[in-house]
């Protein structure tokens, strides 16, 4: 979960606990992984988000060891350098588990836009889709995959048109028990066939969340729902999902042959990469009828 908010310098508070080099001024949000919480840097005053990933409950051991891949995999993330990834800015852990420090987003999730009845104009959900597979096919060159993309995790500043994709790699020290212990964690809807089936992580687990992402911004639900998490699992593992047009009759063929692409159960059969999808994407706007006002303007 990402808690975006307007990036106003917080007052520091003498009484917050210290997090490496940060001091806790209050819990803002709470997610599958985590706490969010603000912060400020003790000696510059920076404002910024600290998460704290909550850990499951075992042994001490069991324990270091998620918290170790977890610090390995946010360092990983932390070398990305890209206008639309979140910037990590530090990470560490102590005796209340792992925790990591990034920057103070403004602007909103996309999640506010996954409702039939706030749906997006369609070239705005594919100009900013296009972002997030250029920001993935960025991370996927430099060896990283996201693992929990969905709309919750990319955030749009419409004054700025800042589009970032958010919590890079935090589902990974999770994700590792989970395979350990056959646990499905994280978000189930999202997740492609072989992620559920404890596949190692890969790009292609990531254009398949792409898939659903789109699917969900301009029809208003996901592919695959049920309030059951056995049957959910069951839909993701073998039924293919509707097709686009039968929800949206408007949409264009090639928008429709896309997201089925990228919501196929092999692995193989989903485009080569995110920055073909990118391209696709930036193909099929100009066919569509312009938003009123521009295609990244505030809805």
């Amino acid at each position: 979960m990402t808690v975006p908010l307007p990036p106003v310098r917080p007052e520091p508070s003498a009484a917050g606990p210290v997090v490496g080099a940060y001091r806790l001024s209050g819990r803002i949000g709470t997610g599958e992984h985590g706490d969010v919480f603000l912060a400020v840097h003790v000696d510059t005053g920076e404002p910024v988000a600290v998460k704290r990933l909550r850990m499951p409950a075992g042994d001490a051991q069991r324990r270091a060891d998620i918290a170790r891949r977890f610090v390995g995999e946010v360092e990983a993330t932390r070398r990305l350098q890209h206008p639309d990834i979140v910037r990590l800015l530090d990470a560490g852990s102590d005796d209340a588990g792992p925790w990591l420090a990034m920057e103070l987003l403004a602007g909103r999730s996309l999640e506010r836009y996954t409702h039939a009845s706030r749906l997006l104009p369609e070239p705005v959900v594919l100009g900013v889709a296009a972002r997030v597979a250029r920001a993935l096919a960025y991370a996927h060159e430099h060896g990283v995959v996201h693992r929990d993309l969905k709309p919750s995790n990319v955030i749009v500043d419409w004054a700025s048109r800042r589009v970032t994709l958010t919590d890079f790699g935090l589902a990974s020290g999770a994700e590792a028990e989970s395979t350990r212990t056959g646990l499905v964690l994280g978000s189930p809807a999202y997740m492609a066939p072989e992620q559920l089936a404890g596949a190692p992580a890969a790009p292609g687990a990531d254009l398949y969340a792409l898939g659903v992402t789109l699917f969900e911004l301009l029809v208003g639900r996901r592919p695959h729902e049920s309030p059951s998490l056995g049957e959910l699992l069951r839909q993701v593992a073998e039924q293919c999902a509707p097709d686009l047009r039968s929800c949206r009759a408007d949409l264009p063929a090639p928008l429709a042959e896309l997201v089925a692409a990228l919501l196929a159960k092999n692995r193989a059969d989903r485009p080569a990469s995110a920055a073909a999808v990118a391209e696709s994407l930036e193909r099929i706007i100009p066919t569509i009828d312009p938003a009123p006002a521009g295609s990244m303007s505030r809805p």
